[in-house]
């Protein structure tokens, strides 16, 4: 049970990860598995990962729908990389349950930086608006979202941040639509994990409808932002990376002070 404080900074933890979410669609368990542990007070790395993959994939769904409307999901890139990575998901899970909880948070970390400075390094880039399925990318799109999929279920997240570049680099599609294509797999991968993690009872249910909850008006100011955030060459690619690079820094000082 939690305390009405707890469920108060969980209910705008919440937010801040569907805005998250909305913005960049990814970062949704960059932020919440901190959230959890260090601000809501969750003491169970696991739980907090378990529960951040349900939270996140209930808030992927909902920010899916907001960018459908907009027009900007290329769906048959965006299902195939979904599928192909659903497996990888649920491998990646079993394994991530076996590695200590304090080192998975470290090693997550480290991934993040790396991603940060890929994406900042790309930043200028304005890819192509036609794109769609072929027979010349379907194989870098099977690939990478095996691989994703695969990471995303290692460190229990919806595996936004890893999407993204990868839906650009399999594709070429621009940024802004990356973005919302990512939230269909952010909510088969996260699912898929979320599902193991349930089944091994590492799911605290309450905190996962506060954040749910919190999510959905986060996810619509977030969904805003990046439409008029496209508009401006680069500035989802430093929104993002700003995100990615600020949260691991701070993961890592916080284990390193564990340790």
């Amino acid at each position: 049970m939690f305390s009405a404080t707890q469920s108060m900074l969980g209910l705008a933890s919440g937010m801040l990860v569907g805005f998250s979410l909305g913005l960049v669609g990814g970062g949704g368990s960059i932020l919440a598995v901190p959230l959890m542990v260090y601000v809501v007070g969750v003491p169970e790395p696991h739980v907090a990962i378990g529960t951040s993959a349900i939270a996140v994939a209930a808030n992927a769904a909902v920010n899916l729908s907001n960018h459908a409307r907009g027009g900007t999901v290329i769906w048959s890139c965006a299902l195939v990389f979904a599928l192909s990575g659903m497996l990888g998901a649920f491998g990646g899970s079993i394994l991530g349950k076996m590695l200590e909880g304090q080192k998975l948070l470290a090693l997550f970390s480290l991934v993040m930086l790396v991603i940060a400075g890929l994406m900042l390094k790309n930043r200028a880039r304005v890819g192509l608006t036609d794109v769609k399925i072929s027979m010349s990318n379907m194989p870098a799109i099977i690939g990478l979202g095996l691989a994703t999929g695969t990471m995303s279920g290692f460190f229990g997240i919806g595996g936004g941040f890893l999407i993204v570049p990868a839906l650009m680099l399999a594709t070429g599609m621009p940024i802004m639509n990356a973005v919302s294509s990512s939230l269909v797999a952010v909510t088969a991968f996260g699912m898929t994990t979320a599902l193991s993690y349930a089944w091994s009872g590492l799911v605290s249910w309450g905190l996962a409808g506060l954040f749910v909850a919190g999510g959905i008006a986060g996810g619509l100011l977030g969904t805003s932002s990046a439409r008029h955030l496209s508009e401006r060459r680069g500035a989802l690619n430093i929104v993002f990376a700003t995100v990615i690079i600020v949260v691991a820094i701070y993961m890592l000082l916080r284990n390193i002070n564990v340790s």
